[in-house]
């Protein structure tokens, strides 16, 4: 006995002279079926029809009854694989709130602040060693993009204060922010051989060095009051020029960072 489709058994059913309770529906839901390419499901079948004439069990139930099924569109492979390699990733928080190292140019954090100013948004993304307590690394823009982070640590990459041939086992630490979990940060810290180590969820304490820093930063700086973006710049290049070389701290043995830094370079 030959198979007979589900559509032309109820196609000869109707011509059979049979009542099919179900027809005229049926006509209706495959008229916007066939306008869709036969494309459209359920939701798409319901939205296009008059509004309370059929729920959407009805709909489901006439469709598979007459054999209408929605072609659904084959994912591309090549799509799902670029997708995959380029998805943000977050790291383990390997730094665990271990603050206290002793060892200049090993363990690294850096952060995001906001800066207003003259009705404007500036944004500062810092670099510190922990070790030493120095902001290796900064950079101003009025645009909160990749470019800020990755000329960050390209910045870090020119700091000829860091007597470092390979920034192989240094750990830099961050928040799991967009900026930090994207491919291209991935990709460049990774070219460096360094150590990515990122907070826990919704835990700043995780990153409170570089919370410290950007507290201390806007008590001590009157950035609200520039009038542009280039004298904003300025300040803060000061300021970090007095931050790493002027100002005593009494947690590093009432030392500057610098000093503190060569301090410890000098006993290991």
């Amino acid at each position: 006995m030959d198979k007979v489709s589900r559509s032309g058994y109820y196609r000869w059913l109707i011509q059979s002279g049979k009542p099919d309770r179900d027809y005229n529906d049926y006509l209706l839901i495959k008229k916007i079926f066939d306008r869709g390419k036969k494309k459209y499901g359920w939701r798409s079948i319901q939205m296009r029809l008059p509004k309370g004439l059929m729920n959407h069990k009805k709909i489901k139930r006439i469709m598979k009854k007459y054999g209408l099924v929605c072609r659904i569109r084959r994912a591309n492979p090549y799509k799902q694989i670029a997708k995959a390699t380029l998805e943000h990733r977050t790291f383990n928080n390997t730094l665990n709130r271990e603050f206290r190292s002793l060892v200049p140019f090993k363990v690294f954090c850096t952060d995001i602040t906001y800066l207003p100013f003259n009705y404007r948004m500036a944004y500062l993304s810092v670099i510190k060693d922990i070790g030493s307590g120095e902001i290796v690394a900064w950079k101003l823009s009025m645009h909160i993009d990749m470019e800020l982070v990755l000329g960050t640590v390209e910045l870090l990459k020119n700091n000829t204060a860091l007597p470092l041939e390979s920034f192989q086992n240094i750990m830099i630490h961050s928040d799991q922010g967009f900026h930090y979990t994207n491919p291209q940060y991935i990709e460049q810290v990774k070219k460096l051989n360094m150590t990515q180590s990122m907070s826990r969820k919704g835990n700043c304490i995780d990153n409170s060095p570089m919370e410290s820093f950007f507290g201390h930063f806007k008590d001590d700086v009157d950035y609200k009051n520039c009038k542009t973006f280039e004298e904003l710049n300025t300040l803060i290049e000061n300021y970090m020029q007095y931050y790493n070389c002027e100002r005593y701290q009494w947690n590093l043995k009432k030392m500057t960072p610098v000093e503190y830094r060569n301090h410890l370079l000098k006993v290991i």
